[in-house]
């Protein structure tokens, strides 16, 4: 029988998938729910010695002797100090060892509690890797204690061998041993590209017999030839599909983007569940679309394979399995070397096409929405294309831009700031034409790159300044006019005497007609200064407009099951009978 402690049944589950047996004991309270559930099980060897430091160091000889991983398990406080000699040496010689250390309640921390010191990254100079587990009350705290457990137990050989640090909190003693079975684990496997092809071929076979393969593009600021061609094979040769938005900078005439389609607002759950794939294979930086959040949703219903250079563990889906530590050229190109001619019945990529092209593009009406689309789609092929934050990246996403464009955009942090100084930096060492979409909160932010003096003659401004950050009306985060100075930040200041100070071209818009009448000389690429436009519009309909969109884009099937939701909504809310009077008065 285990503890019904959760997060000791998943270390012990893992130390099983990873093949860890040798236990070495040392008494106390706090880690008894591990003790006693190991002691009980066969598989695993369990050696009893009361003084820590001894016990580091005999685990570190059995580790020497049997040339693999051996767990260290103490109780809190004082116990764990006395681990440092034996784990500082083992750092040093390379010994793989499990520290495990039990802790209490963190909210205890310097509250005068028993037995308690900060055992937060103690050993942080030597190990390999140090984490700290969360205290499980969800779903969500199961998956990321195992992620962490996965990330610790990774390192014991990865690039190297040593120590790693395990940290145990628990809000309480437990002493209770009434669970019969261990849950179900994933151990994350790790492969590298001079890893046996035994193990990447098992892979393979596994590629050919699936039927929905997702391959999701993150950001990448630089696409080699190589990459953008094995991405093309991989997606001839294999029942796939590729999910990319205008960051990834992969050039796939079949790539699907999904900016609208798998955002929250637009799709079901239902509709989530019909297209999941059995695999779905990411590489790049941060993804845009709302897939991320909509696939959490089925955490563990797929395999998550990620093409990761460093060997990170990037747990985007909440449902990794395996993790590639190479560059994705060279992932691609083992897949597509070794498909034996197989080729992409194209069922799941149809599918998935057929519902992204159902998106509806309705005519929109004066506001950053629609300036955003007369810019974007004017832009011409092999420009630089510089979006700088969260509205500028959605609204852009909408449309179709030109084959070649480069596309950048600050969203490894998502922050505002900096954006026109990265922009400005990428247009300076580019002969390109080079375009920045911004907001009025981003552009007053770096207001002072406006006045550098390396500005040359391809930049195009475009600054939608609709008084504030409409991005807060857009989440539902604007509550009441007090939000408005607080949150949105709302103002009423111009950028004209600015920029004009500064040497560029300046034009304005306020309604469709004054754009029409200033967007051909903004798009101009044979300037003799650099040029800036500033569209004026109203935040709180800016966001109204993204939210019209999202309704009437969804296709007629779509937007009987938004209704019919909200008519459950309203019935749930005020009862049948009184929803069915206010259906008859709309009637009348």
């Amino acid at each position: 029988m285990y503890t019904e402690l959760k997060t000791y049944q998943l270390i012990i589950a893992l130390l099983k998938k990873y093949g860890i047996s040798h236990c070495v004991l040392s008494a106390g309270s706090r880690n008894v729910p591990f003790v006693h559930s190991i002691e009980e099980d066969p598989y695993f060897h369990c050696y009893s010695i009361v003084d820590e430091r001894s016990a580091g160091y005999f685990a570190m000889g059995l580790a020497q002797e049997l040339n693999e991983p051996v767990v260290i398990s103490c109780t809190s406080s004082t116990a764990t100090c006395n681990y440092w000699p034996p784990v500082a040496e083992a750092f040093y010689q390379g010994v793989p060892i499990v520290v495990l250390t039990s802790d209490r309640d963190p909210a205890m921390l310097g509250q005068w509690e028993d037995q308690m010191i900060n055992q937060v990254g103690m050993y942080d100079r030597h190990v390999r890797k140090s984490v700290n587990l969360p205290i499980i009350n969800s779903r969500d705290d199961e998956i990321f204690c195992q992620r962490l457990v996965n990330e610790a137990l990774l390192e014991l050989d990865h690039r190297g061998t040593g120590p790693v640090h395990i940290n145990v909190p628990m809000k309480s003693y437990n002493n209770s041993f009434n669970v019969k079975t261990l849950p179900d684990v994933t151990k994350i496997d790790c492969l590298g590209i001079n890893d046996d092809d035994a193990v990447w071929d098992k892979k393979i076979e596994k590629l050919k017999a699936a039927r929905r393969i997702l391959v999701t593009c993150g950001q990448n600021s630089y696409v080699s030839p190589k990459l953008q061609d094995g991405i093309r094979q991989f997606f001839e040769k294999y029942n796939s599909a590729v999910v990319l938005d205008y960051m990834a900078n992969v050039e796939l005439e079949e790539g699907i983007n999904t900016t609208v389609c798998m955002d929250a607002r637009y799709i079901t759950d239902k509709k989530t569940k019909e297209l999941l794939p059995d695999i779905v294979i990411s590489f790049g930086g941060n993804i845009f679309s709302g897939i991320k959040e909509q696939f959490r949703k089925f955490a563990g219903q797929f395999e998550h394979w990620l093409v990761q250079e460093d060997g990170r563990v990037v747990d985007l889906y909440k449902s990794i399995t395996t993790i590639f530590e190479c560059k994705p050229e060279c992932f691609f190109e083992y897949c597509d070397r070794h498909a034996s001619g197989s080729m992409n019945d194209r069922k799941y990529y149809e599918e998935f096409r057929n519902y992204a092209d159902s998106v509806i593009v309705p005519e929109f009406e004066w506001s950053h929405v629609y300036a955003i689309k007369e810019v974007v789609e004017r832009i011409p092929s092999e420009s630089i294309l510089h979006l700088s934050i969260n509205d500028s990246i959605r609204i852009t996403n909408f449309f179709k831009l030109q084959p070649g464009i480069k596309t950048y955009a600050n969203i490894g942090t998502h922050g505002i700031d900096g954006c026109m100084s990265s922009f400005l930096g990428q247009a300076v060492v580019s002969n390109k034409p080079s375009y920045l979409i911004i907001g009025d909160l981003a552009f007053f932010y770096d207001m002072n790159a406006a006045r550098l003096r390396h500005i040359g003659n391809n930049v195009h401004i475009l600054l939608i300044n609709n008084e504030g950050g409409s991005e807060f009306y857009f989440n539902r985060m604007w509550k009441n006019e007090a939000s408005d100075l607080h949150t949105t930040a709302r103002h009423f200041t111009q950028a004209e005497g600015w920029v004009k100070s500064n040497n560029f071209i300046y034009l304005s818009a306020y309604d469709k007609e004054s754009l029409q009448s200033c967007i051909k000389e903004f798009m101009r690429n044979d300037l003799d200064k650099p040029v800036f436009l500033e569209v004026f519009t109203e935040m709180k309909h800016d966001a109204d407009v993204i939210y019209d969109y999202f309704d009437q884009s969804r296709p007629r099937d779509l937007q009987s099951e938004t209704i019919r939701r909200s008519k459950e909504l309203i019935k749930s809310t005020i009862g049948q009978e009184k929803a069915q009077k206010i259906a008859g008065f709309f009637k009348k």
